[in-house]
């Protein structure tokens, strides 16, 4: 998710990747693969290894996500056709929350439908209106393989429903519909050509 999605009030505290909860770490940036990349459109593989390789993907999606200023970022947005995703992002209640999951399943999405703008930093300077689930719970394991259960509201909400679609190939705009799906889709034809 792009950081001109953060709106309603949520103010971005400044912060470097290494003030995470994953520690002092450090990590490369790399780049950001833009729709029209076929990575985006393929459903990631589980990852099976739990190893030091996954870990500095783990760290090199977070520098990579805070040096775009996101508040989420999955694999395959720098390349990595893996089911993993990281998160820095508020709660409806302006509760901060940091991590990662790997191999995650969105095992909830209810709640009032929202309809915020969303954007993506695979679609960079794209904003629309995108209808959301107000509660999401995904589930999966952390960096080790211990199992993980992540339920948030509000924004943190959407960004998990929005990280978990990346993984399964798909972009925001594909959960847009009617007028608001034609206008994404003449736009990004229009930037394309």
């Amino acid at each position: 998710m792009g950081k001109a999605a953060r709106e309603a009030g949520e103010a971005r505290e400044a912060r470097h990747p290494r003030d995470t909860k994953r520690g002092n770490r450090g990590g490369t940036v790399r780049p950001i693969r833009t729709l029209g990349d076929p990575v985006l459109r393929t459903e990631c593989d589980p990852v099976r290894t739990f190893d030091e390789a996954l870990e500095r993907l783990i760290d090199d999606m977070f520098v990579t996500m805070y040096e775009a200023e996101g508040a989420g970022l999955a694999a395959n947005q720098i390349g990595v056709s893996q089911q993993i995703f990281v998160y820095d992002c508020n709660d409806d209640e302006g509760r901060r929350h940091v991590g990662h999951v790997v191999n995650p399943v969105l095992v909830a999405a209810d709640g009032e439908m929202l309809i915020e703008a969303e954007g993506c930093l695979s679609l960079p300077g794209k904003r629309y209106d995108t209808p959301r689930h107000a509660h999401a719970v995904v589930e999966g394991v952390d960096l080790k393989g211990k199992p993980i259960r992540v339920e948030g509201t509000g924004y943190f909400a959407r960004c998990l429903q929005h990280e978990c679609g990346h993984l399964a190939g798909k972009v925001y705009i594909d959960v847009l519909s009617g007028e608001q799906r034609r206008e994404a889709m003449r736009a990004i034809r229009a930037a394309d050509g």
